[in-house]
């Protein structure tokens, strides 16, 4: 029988994040040549082992906090050294940092004894340089030979990347057996009630890394939040310290900053999550969005190419150093195009951006982008000519799905077959609708042409999705999660139905009838909401899009239940994330088990989930936001007041919001009552009617039963 590489799991590893750079060991602060641990740079595993021992005897693993944004200590005994006893006299203290170029560990080495005690502590390292899809696939990569550079020091390169250890005070032994293992050893004379600390070092010099750490602090706000749910605050806490150490730039403009996906497998650009992420954290600042769209607008496409998927005004997928090959035939190039929402996220990024106060210098150069995507909408992501966007890999080895549920057995019938390529994706459609309302918002707030075309096209696809996504289902009608290759309607009950809400491509009666299936216990019955309901035979509670939770998928759905008045489901939603919330040490990570609640009283891990995650990490934004309610058209000088927060969420109140580039304040009381503080001059509150979204279109008689 030929080997069979799994995947290495993730949920119980620690990890250091300061992009490009991130370190995961265990639970111990032990780095080993196994699975996915490692120190990361860039795409590339730069330290594959780094093994701390106190005589060659592996510490006793005690505890592990956060030291920092960027850094992670760990405590652990050598019970063997010092007093006579029970007690524990000799411990160490491993702190370890992430940084934009490497990392660094201080070993602290502390004695309550009342005798001296002597020790030899050591690190053995290694390097083998993996591409992180080898890693991913679950393959090891070869030790490369150490060469030793002066007292103190280590080298190994390859594939243009330099990697360099510093230990001034340390003994280096790379010989021999050590050439591809080397030891760093200090030998340590404590005197009574003594400490001594020791430091090493790793610097990474990697010229040709596609993407760089940003040069400054991050531009968003930090606000201080009070709530009577202190869960949401804590989230908030470690979210924003994580999404500090996810930032990226493009080395050609690190002016212009984005957020990298997630930790280990997608610390890069990637154009869906960047573009939610920073979607997310509007209520911060725009300056992340405004990043993000000049990011992705400089390599927006502008040629048809099948072999990468791209096409002119296509958003871009994913970027990397090299071809990325993980295994089971999928081989994506360089830069790769294959997604069908991207190019639509990112026109109503830069409509949300506007609302919330980009400034008009800063929107006005992005026009001809958005309108190159909104050309791509209507001239390629049509390509049977039906009214519907869709998409097929004509390819064979690149993503067979290419909305955000991407994995192969994503788009599943209520019976659990697979559906056939081409796929029209339910909340691709309202994305589309929504893309094409923003973009002629903005052509006509900026007196360009081509306004009517886009409200034409969004009407006609309203139309047509009417009449073709409707299903009869368990509760009532539904939407279908997609139509597949023969245009049948694929007709299990899924998350995807809930981000139709706000794009405006549903009537006020169909919201009303989505949000009632959103809130069945087949969907909402976990730590949040399920990708897929357990009444489908495709269920599994730990698959990765057929029955587990998401974090930002649960995010993005509360907080269109919130916006468009359905606060009893979107309550559910926002309670059920921040009970995982709590469970995950506030690190929410990027999915998790669809398990009932009471299966085991807290969420199982997804074994191999990113933590952190970039859109995990900013749905605390967007659900500080669906409790305050703040939704601001800056453009109309208005901010509409509709929070969640009140009588069941508790009372809320954040200062430091930012709205037209101003501090506000939002104050929630138990009653829901909310009062706004800090805008312009020139803005006004609003409140009591829902806020404006695209205009739905109504229903026919016959789309409801």
């Amino acid at each position: 029988m030929s080997e069979r590489h799994l995947q290495p799991l993730l949920n119980d590893l620690v990890g250091a994040v300061h992009a490009p750079t991130s370190a995961l060991g265990d639970a111990a602060g032990q780095i080993r040549p196994a699975g996915v641990q490692g120190v990361f740079h860039a795409d590339a595993r730069v330290l594959s082992r780094a093994e701390l021992r106190v005589d060659d005897r592996e510490p006793e693993a005690l505890a592990q906090g956060a030291a920092g944004p960027h850094g992670t200590r760990f405590v652990a005994l050598a019970r063997w050294l010092g007093d006579p006893g029970p007690d524990p006299t000799v411990r160490i203290e491993r702190t370890r940092h992430a940084d934009p170029h490497g990392v660094t560990e201080e070993l602290r080495v502390v004695s309550t004894a009342a005798l001296p005690v002597r020790a030899t502590v050591s690190v053995d390292l290694g390097c083998d340089l993996a591409p992180i899809e080898l890693v991913k696939s679950g393959a090891t990569g070869t030790p490369l030979t150490a060469r030793t550079e002066g007292p103190g020091r280590l080298d190994w390169t390859g594939d243009g990347i330099t990697v360099t250890v510093t230990a001034p005070a340390a003994t280096v032994d790379a010989t021999d057996g050590r050439a591809t293992a080397p030891r760093l050893s200090w030998p340590v004379a404590l005197a009574p009630r003594g400490e001594v600390t020791l430091r090493w070092g790793l610097t990474v010099t990697d010229p040709r890394a596609v993407v760089v750490a940003p040069p400054a602090e991050p531009a968003w706000s930090r606000p201080e939040v009070r709530a009577d749910d202190r869960r949401l605050v804590r989230l908030l806490d470690r979210s924003l310290a994580d999404l500090r150490g996810l930032r990226l730039a493009d080395p050609a403009h690190p002016q212009d900053v984005f957020l990298g996906a997630g930790v280990p497998w997608f610390l890069t650009l990637f154009g869906r999550d960047s573009l939610w992420a920073a979607r997310m954290m509007l209520p911060l600042g725009t300056e992340l969005a405004a990043g993000t769209l000049r990011v992705l607008a400089r390599r927006q496409g502008t040629r048809v190419d099948p072999a990468t998927g791209e096409a002119p005004g296509k958003i871009l997928h994913e970027l990397r150093r090299h071809e990325f090959a993980p295994g089971e035939g999928l081989r994506l190039p360089p830069a790769y195009y294959g997604t069908v929402d991207a190019t639509m996220l990112w026109v109503s990024l830069l409509h949300d951006a506007w609302r919330w106060g980009l400034a008009a210098d800063q929107v006005a150069p992005l026009l001809p982008h958005l309108e190159a995507a909104l050309g791509w909408l209507g001239e390629h992501a049509d390509a049977d000519g039906d009214g519907l966007v869709e998409y097929v890999d004509t390819t064979g080895h690149g993503l067979a799905n290419q909305g955000w549920k991407d994995s192969g057995d994503a788009v599943r019938f209520r019976d659990g077959r697979i559906a056939q390529s081409p796929i029209v994706l339910a909340e691709v459609q309202g994305y589309a609708y929504q893309a094409a309302v923003h973009g002629a918002d903005l052509l006509d707030a900026f007196d360009r042409p081509g306004a009517d075309r886009w409200r034409g096209y969004a009407d006609r696809l309203a139309h047509r999705f009417r009449a073709a996504f409707w299903v009869d289902g368990r509760y009532g009608p539904q939407p279908a999660l997609a139509l597949d290759r023969d245009k049948r309607p694929v007709d299990s009950l899924t998350s995807n139905i809930g981000h139709l809400l706000g794009t405006g491509l549903l009537s006020d009666e169909e919201s009303a009838q989505v949000a009632a299936l959103l809130a069945t216990d087949a969907l909402a019955g976990g730590f949040g909401l399920r990708t897929m309901s357990r009444d489908d035979a495709g269920f599994s509670p730990l698959s990765y899009h057929c029955g587990s939770v998401w974090a930002h998928d649960t995010a993005i759905v509360l907080g269109g239940l919130a916006r468009a008045g359905h606060h009893g489901p979107a309550l559910r939603l926002a309670d059920g994330l921040l009970a995982a919330a709590e469970a995950f040490d506030y690190r929410l990570p990027e999915l998790y088990g669809g398990d009932d609640r009471d299966t085991l009283g807290r969420p199982v891990p997804y074994p191999a989930a990113c933590k952190p995650q970039a859109w995990s990490a900013a749905a605390a934004v967007l659900l500080l936001q669906a409790a305050t309610g703040v939704y601001p058209d800056v453009p109309a000088g208005t901010v509409h007041l509709a929070p969640l927060a009140g009588s069941d969420l508790g009372a809320i109140a954040a200062a430091g919001l930012r709205i037209a580039d101003r501090a506000v304040t939002v104050t929630v009381d138990r009653t829901g009552a909310a009062s706004l503080t800090g805008l312009p001059a020139d803005v006004r509150v609003t409140g009591g009617e829902r806020t404006a979204i695209p205009a739905p279109r109504s229903a026919p008689t016959h789309a409801l039963r």
